[in-house]
Parts: structure tokens; C-alpha cells; sequence
């Protein structure tokens, strides 16, 4: 059949050009429900991507968390005595304590505008990160309140950067308590998190006073090589009492990210967004080709009388359902590059345009126009050849 229908005249691609406004319309409409499409998956995906990144990139084999805790954001605390406890495994090569808060910053220019920065507390004989950038720089944590600050943090924290660079060094404010940013790395914002810092596990009592050093948020472990890490989790689940929770990287993770997609509305909305954007695009499609026939039902009756059956009639209708999904596409999928570049420089989000996600908004553009060539076809099956005298 398929060959059939390309030896015989292109009727689809004339009736879809040879109207250019109509065809305007319908490009400008399916664009923007793929942009709409784009923008929501694009966000959804970079929601949980940017809020596991704290995850992977500790170093660690296990993680060690209290069971309540949820988010990095909204973490519990559990007496360090387990991780005592742990490292007395022989498949255990070390322990780390971490400590997570959130520490109102004040922004040292003139706005003195306050934030909300993540604050990390780690020993500084223990570089805990898997990037060299902040690995190198743990020996300047020794000191009291000395602390690394995020470069990529949102602007409202002020320009440190740049305020770093001019001595190598800068003081700043943190729950009223005056500290010194001594260096810099880049790690990113995230939903959760509109900046982070990076301190000494000392320097974090004091700026969190409330905070006893016995009670952490998050405890690292690193096994031995060739030790067998789900029969370690294992017996470490069995040996240790039921008010931790022993995690891979990967459950870590998926932990995180399953909050964000199910505790918050944040995943509800872009996932509500993007059927918006499809069933839009369905509607301005249907309108089109509703259109299109609407207006050449005579022609279609004489091409009934001349013989056509309706199952051609209806392919002509498909092809048009197609060749508008691919036109549409390509604006649409140029103007969602541009705007996950915007976005990513505005918010600093890592967001970008993947093969996967084009892929998918490419076959759904397809079903969309699709379905509505399925809905128009009982206009165009209702084309009779009396209908032309």
C-alpha cells in the first residue's frame, strides 16, 4: 500500500501547501505545543537530575540515613554511635560523618540581602567529594570558620566570585556569625538549593549552635576492594538497629528523586504541563485538517465518484497529519534549544536539550497529529458523491 500511495500524486503535500496562511497557523500551533511540551519535560527532568547531584558526588560505597528523612533538604539526624558500629565490619575500610543545614547567608554587598545556602559540614582530614576541585582545597578548612563557597550559586547571594578574587579571600555573614570564604568550586543550584558552602565539621557547630556533633545527617561508608557491596548492605541491615536506613548510591538517589515526584507538587505540575501542551496541539490540528476538508468536501466527493475508495482518501488525511507533525516539529524543537539555553543561564539549572526527550516530543508530536487526522476523518468519510450536484 505504502508504495501505491508514492507513485500517485502527492495529494497531501498540495493540499497542505497550497493554503500558506493555514499552513502558517498550524506550524506556528504545533510549535508551540511542542515548546510546551519541551519546557515541562525539560524542568521535570532537570528537577530530579540537579537534585541527586549532592548524591553522586560524594564518595562512598553505602550511605547511612535516618528513615525518615526524605530530602537532602529536609534530612533527620541518627546518633553517630551506627557509624561506630559500622566501622567495626571488617569489609569496612572507613566511616565519615556528614552534616547537613541550612544557614540564612547574607549577601556582603550593599543589598545585605538574606538567603537560604546550603550548608555541608565534613572532616577536613577526609575529602569526601569525588570532584578535585573541592578535594583540593580541604586543607584550608582546618581553620575555624573558614568555608568554600559555590560560584554557581544564584545571584542574590551576591557576587562572591569576583569579591573573592580581588584578596583571596572574603568575609561574610552566616547565622550572624562572621566567617571567611577561602575558596571557590562550582557545583551548581538545584529546586532544593539555591547555593551551597562547604565547611569543617567545627566550623558547622558553631554555626549551627543547636546542632550536637553526635547526631549526623548523613554517614559514609567506603568498603575494601573486592568486598561484595549487597552482601555488606545486607548484613549490615540485619546487624544495626531499625532506626537507620543502609543505601547504594543508586537507591540514595531514587530516594531523592522520588520525593521531589511525589511529596511535592513540582513533578504534578510538569507532568499536567505537558499533556496541556498535547492536548493542544490536538486541538489546533483538528481544527486545521477539520478546515481543510471542510472546505474541499466537493473535491473529495469527486474523487469518490472518479473511483478513489475512502481508504486512500483517509491516507491523503494521514499524510497531511504527518508531514504538518514533522514542519511543526522543527520549529519547535530550534525554539526549545534556545529557550533551555536561556533558562540555563538565568537559572543556572543544568537543563539542555537531550536525544531522548526529542525523540519522545517527536513521536508524540506524530500521535498527536495523528489522533486528530483520526477525529477528522468522519467529516471526510461523510463526503458523498451527490454532494457535488
Amino acid at each position: 500500500m505504502f508504495r501505491q500511495l508514492l507513485r500517485k500524486t502527492p495529494l497531501a503535500w498540495f493540499q497542505v501547501r497550497r493554503e500558506k496562511t493555514r499552513l502558517a497557523i498550524a506550524l506556528a500551533g504545533i510549535a508551540f505545543a511542542d515548546v510546551l511540551m519541551f519546557v515541562q519535560m525539560g524542568l521535570n527532568e532537570t528537577l530530579y537530575e540537579s537534585a541527586a547531584n549532592l548524591h553522586y558526588s560524594l564518595q562512598a560505597d553505602l550511605f547511612i540515613i535516618n528513615p525518615i528523612s526524605e530530602a537532602f533538604t529536609s534530612l533527620k539526624s541518627f546518633p553517630r554511635e551506627r557509624l561506630y558500629q559500622t566501622g567495626a565490619f571488617k569489609e569496612v575500610k572507613s566511616v565519615t560523618p556528614i552534616y547537613i543545614g541550612r544557614a540564612t547567608w547574607r549577601n556582603p554587598q550593599e543589598t545585605q540581602r538574606e538567603r537560604t545556602v546550603l550548608t555541608v559540614g565534613v572532616s577536613p582530614a577526609k575529602p569526601v567529594f569525588n570532584q578535585p576541585e573541592i578535594a583540593q582545597q580541604f586543607n584550608k578548612l582546618k581553620m575555624l570558620d573558614r568555608v568554600i563557597f559555590d560560584r554557581a550559586s544564584r545571584a542574590e547571594f551576591g557576587d562572591i566570585a569576583t569579591l573573592f578574587q580581588k584578596d583571596n579571600s572574603l568575609t561574610v555573614q552566616a547565622n550572624d556569625k562572621q566567617l571567611q570564604v577561602v575558596g571557590l568550586f562550582t557545583f551548581g543550584v538545584s529546586f532544593g538549593s539555591d547555593g551551597m558552602m562547604i565547611t569543617s565539621d567545627s566550623t558547622f557547630m558553631r554555626i549551627f549552635p543547636e546542632r550536637q556533633p553526635e547526631e549526623i545527617d548523613v554517614g559514609l561508608i567506603k568498603l575494601k576492594p573486592g568486598v561484595n557491596k549487597q552482601l555488606v548492605q545486607t548484613a549490615l541491615r540485619d546487624y544495626l538497629p531499625k532506626d537507620v536506613l543502609i543505601l547504594t548510591i543508586e537507591e540514595f538517589a531514587e530516594r531523592e528523586k522520588v520525593y521531589w515526584a511525589t511529596s511535592t507538587p513540582t513533578g504534578f505540575i510538569f507532568g499536567f504541563g505537558t499533556v496541556i501542551g498535547f492536548v493542544v496541539g490536538i486541538v489546533i490540528v483538528y481544527q486545521i485538517l477539520y478546515s481543510d476538508v471542510s472546505d474541499h468536501l466537493s473535491e473529495y466527493a469527486t474523487l469518490k465518484a472518479m473511483g478513489y475508495s475512502d481508504m486512500y482518501l483517509v491516507g491523503v488525511l494521514i499524510q497531511e497529519s504527518l508531514i504538518l507533525a514533522i514542519l511543526g516539529f522543527i520549529p519547535g524543537f530550534v525554539l526549545s534549544s534556545a529557550f533551555y539555553l536561556l533558562a540555563a543561564s538565568a537559572t543556572l539549572l543544568p537543563i539542555g536539550m537531550t536525544v531522548n526527550r526529542a525523540i519522545l516530543v517527536l513521536f508524540l508530536t506524530i500521535v498527536m497529529c495523528t489522533v486528530s487526522g483520526s477525529v477528522a476523518m468522519r467529516k471526510l468519510q461523510a463526503a458523498d458523491p451527490a454532494d457535488i450536484f
